[in-house]
Order: structure tokens, then sequence, then C-alpha cells
């Protein structure tokens, strides 16, 4: 029996109205940072500067589940001092480094998730113990033999506790500005850039005015 718990089984965008008169060229574009029908597996909860919560501020949140009862996800770039050895020692041979567990968020922090890239294409073996979330991003089941996914992974990572919103909680928190949805990647899941660094990097490969929020401060109640 694993110390920790193995993972859980988690089973319109704003238009602008019409310019009244002649555009001016030096007008600033409006924020887009999406709405409720853009959160989906493999998307990216950004905090942005009206979040007020400071267990969220500046965190950057990879979503795993989203349907019409509440969305699960886990908050990227926070490293914890537990290594994965001391505790899931089969599977510290596939984690990329720093090879500790990473704190996912505050539901359940004795639970473990884990996420890992697989190399691959085509569908996952239905018994490999891989569900797939988005793209190359799959689940992992801790309770599977990690010898058998030697070769089948191009690293992944160990998340303690997850990030969860129920039934309008989001969409509230997303129409107060709180987050802003952005496209995910694998590298996000895997990134060796944690804390602020990762919410910055995140930021600067968006367009407009989402981009220039990369220079502001990742946690704006610490300045």
């Amino acid at each position: 029996m694993n110390p920790v718990p193995s993972s859980p089984d988690p089973d319109r965008r704003p238009v602008a109205g019409p310019a009244a008169g002649k555009r001016r060229r030096d007008a600033v574009p409006a924020l887009s940072v999406g709405c409720l029908d853009d959160v989906r597996p493999g998307s990216l909860l950004v905090a942005l500067p009206a979040l007020t919560d400071p267990t969220f501020a500046g965190a950057v949140v990879y979503v795993l589940d989203h349907s019409d009862t509440g969305t699960l996800g886990v908050v990227l770039g926070r490293p914890s001092e537990v290594r994965i050895r001391d505790v899931l020692p089969g599977w510290s041979e596939l984690a990329v480094e720093p090879g500790v567990f990473h704190v996912g968020g505050p539901c359940e922090t004795d639970t473990a998730l884990c996420l890992a890239a697989r190399a691959p294409a085509g569908p996952a073996d239905p018994d490999s113990g891989l569900r797939q979330v988005a793209g190359q991003v799959h689940l992992v089941d801790l309770d599977c033999d990690p010898e058998e996914l030697h070769g089948e992974l191009t690293g992944l990572r160990v998340f303690a506790g997850y990030a969860g919103w129920s039934d309008g909680q989001l969409a509230a928190e997303l129409s107060a500005g709180a987050w802003a949805c952005v496209t995910g990647t694998p590298g996000d899941v895997l990134a060796g850039a944690s804390g602020p660094e990762l919410w910055h990097s995140v930021l600067r490969r968006q367009t407009g005015r989402l981009g220039v929020l990369s220079t502001a401060p990742a946690d704006p109640s610490a300045n």
C-alpha cells in the first residue's frame, strides 16, 4: 500500500460590440481572457491580478476534467521537499527533475495524482494504467507496475492534492476576471520552471493585452 493514495478517477468568448465612429489607431484591444466554454481537459487556468485568494495567487492550473458538475485540475510549478523515491520508489526513475512531489492544490492533499507525457503515437493500451487527458498528457495509475511503462513515457510528475470547483463556481470566478483560460501543452506539465517563472512564461506566449501582463508581478500582493 502506498503511503500516499493513488490518483482518483475524476469521472463564449466575450464579443466586442461595434465601435461607434472612427476607430483610433492606438486604441487598446480588449483583454480577452476566455470564458467557461474555453475550459476543457488540457487547458490552463492562469491566475490574474483580480484573484485575491492567496492559495491561488500567481497560480497556473492544468485542467484534468471539466463537466456540468464541476472542474478538476492541478496547480503546476509548486515543488515540495518530499522526494518521490522516498514515497513511491518504483516511479522515481520515470519522474522529471527535480524528482519531488508538487503541491497540486488544497483538496485531498494526501492523495497522489500522476501526470505523464506519452511518446508513442496512437491510443494507449487499456491495461497500461494510462488515461488520456489531452494529446500526449495522460493520468497514470500509480498502482500499476512502473517497469511496464519504460519506453512508453517521456517523463512524469507526481502531485499531492488537486484544485476543484463545484458547478457554477469557476464560471463566477472567470466572469470576475480572476482567471484567464489559455491553451496548455505537455511541456507545461513537465516544465522545470516553477512559481512566478512558470506564470510569466505561459503569459509571454499569449497575444494582445494578456501577453502584456507577463511583465506584471505574478502575485500582486507580494509587492
